[in-house]
């Protein structure tokens, strides 16, 4: 798979014939003046062939029941997966809501990081493992008589 997602001789909308190379892998944020073409190149080239890519590996019977996008005006796009995009508008919801919230890719990431992440000890830096009931109960048993008071008690 490759590293980047290069788009070359983007022509949609307002872009002039632009190449440019996205890193995979990573949060990456466009940004520019009014009118510069942030929004084309996002939706309209890269969001749209992703989408167009991914709808193709379906059925002919799913395609039917999605709004299909149309091949966007570029000479090439590589290194392109499935794509997400997230509409730019307001919303109705609470005011401590997130993008990731609103969008509901926060449950994502949580169970992202909950399966890769590596959870360690807040006081001493050691990783924490996963334990059975028994060694649990084996380590607060070997903790008896420890306890603040020198006599047992907690």
């Amino acid at each position: 798979m490759l590293n980047q997602i290069t788009v070359r001789g983007a022509r949609q909308h307002n872009l002039r014939n632009i190449d440019v190379s996205i890193p995979r892998n990573s949060f990456t944020v466009v940004t520019g003046l009014s009118g510069s073409g942030k929004s084309s190149l996002a939706f309209d080239v890269i969001y749209a062939e992703g989408q167009r890519r991914y709808a193709q590996t379906l059925s002919a019977y799913a395609r039917q029941f999605l709004d299909q996008l149309q091949r966007p005006d570029v000479d090439a796009i590589e290194g392109l997966s499935p794509a997400i995009s997230i509409e730019q508008k307001t919303t109705s919801r609470s005011p401590r809501s997130t993008v990731g919230t609103i969008t509901e890719i926060y449950d994502y990431l949580r169970l992202l990081y909950a399966t890769i992440g590596v959870p360690h000890c807040h006081k001493c830096g050691r990783p924490i493992s996963r334990q059975t009931t028994e060694q649990i109960l084996s380590s607060i048993m070997a903790l008896q008589g420890e306890g603040t008071g020198g006599d047992g008690r907690p």
